[in-house]
């Protein structure tokens, strides 16, 4: 798999993110003859070709432009959108609380624009494999587009199925074979049953979910299922702090509530886990709490098909210019 972020000088089809007047941001994906118009003046993609990372460089106008080669982060937040991303503060997490190590066996539902996707990929490595599951065909062309334009080739590593992950995990894997299992879907009680089959004994599935009612439901049904570890919930918030001499206090504003984790490991057939004590709650739902967990009620967005062919042409259009780069570059190498 190609480096997402390589090393050394920067050279033709590497990504470029400049920081100029006023801290405005482009990304750019260096190509021969390109060049960066802005009302601020022309920056020549050659200036920057062979260049270190971190340099300072000055357009046709004298302004200075901060080259870096943008973090996962950096692609994650300006990336072209089918569906709602999941924030990198919310991926780091899912990777950190599942476990997802070099050489694991990872199926993912759904696979929206393609953020998680491109941590998870990190974090298999080469040896890895994850088996993403995504039930909008526009969706899946919007991750795919993406991911291939941060890593310069679609992985080897990486599958895309059309389909409900309850129909389509039976036939894709063997029983008892997949190492984690990453839910960022509105009903992850509907696949539950498939997942437990298709997870090692020991294995983890993670659930992205949106909101407390939908928190509630899905840990109760893992609870039911009995062959789940007792369930653990949780959420991050990230908030940045104003560092300047003695002026020091948080920012104004914060990444706050994105979605709930919700985390259980698969026993062995046949295990009990001890029985834990607590205090009596509500645990059982009657039929006008389920209208509380209908898609319009939880906050399930839709796209607009016309916003979404705007999106998927963005991520295509983005694609394009790396495969196109990768063979001027190849080109020149070989003359």
């Amino acid at each position: 798999m190609t480096s997402a972020r390589p090393s050394g000088p920067f050279r033709v089809g590497d990504r470029v993110q400049l920081t100029g007047p006023k801290a405005r941001m482009h990304t750019i994906t260096l190509r021969e003859g390109g060049e960066l118009h802005t009302h601020h003046g022309v920056l020549r993609h050659a200036d920057l070709v062979g260049l270190p990372d971190g340099s300072v460089v000055r357009n046709s106008s004298d302004h200075e432009y901060l080259a870096l080669r943008p973090l996962l982060r950096d692609f994650v937040m300006s990336m072209p959108r089918g569906a709602a991303i999941v924030y990198p503060k919310d991926a780091a997490a899912i990777v950190a609380q599942a476990d997802i190590f070099p050489g694991a066996v990872v199926v993912e539902a759904g696979v929206g624009s393609g953020a998680l996707s491109l941590s998870l990929l990190r974090a298999i490595g080469s040896d890895g494999r994850l088996l993403s599951f995504e039930r909008r065909e526009e969706f899946a062309d919007v991750a795919r587009a993406n991911v291939e334009t941060f890593f310069g080739e679609v992985p080897e590593t990486w599958s895309v199925t059309l389909g409900d992950l309850a129909e389509e995990l039976p036939s894709a894997t063997e029983p008892a074979s997949v190492d984690r299992v990453v839910l960022d879907m509105l009903a992850p009680w509907d696949v539950m049953d498939a997942v437990a089959d298709a997870l090692t004994p020991g294995g983890v599935v993670i659930c992205y979910i949106a909101t407390a009612t939908q928190l509630s439901r899905v840990a109760e049904y893992i609870r039911g299922m009995g062959v789940f570890t007792d369930p653990e919930a949780s959420e991050t918030m990230v908030r940045g702090w104003h560092v300047e001499g003695l002026a020091v206090r948080p920012d104004h504003r914060m990444v706050a509530h994105t979605g709930f984790l919700l985390t259980a490991r698969r026993l062995a057939p046949g295990s009990v886990t001890p029985e834990i004590r607590r205090r009596a709650s509500k645990t059982s739902f009657a039929d006008e709490d389920v209208e509380l967990w209908t898609p319009g009620a939880v906050g399930d967005r839709e796209i607009t098909d016309k916003n979404l062919r705007k999106r998927l042409r963005e991520a295509e259009k983005a694609a394009e210019g790396v495969r196109e780069a990768g063979t001027s570059s190849q080109n020149a190498l070989e003359s």
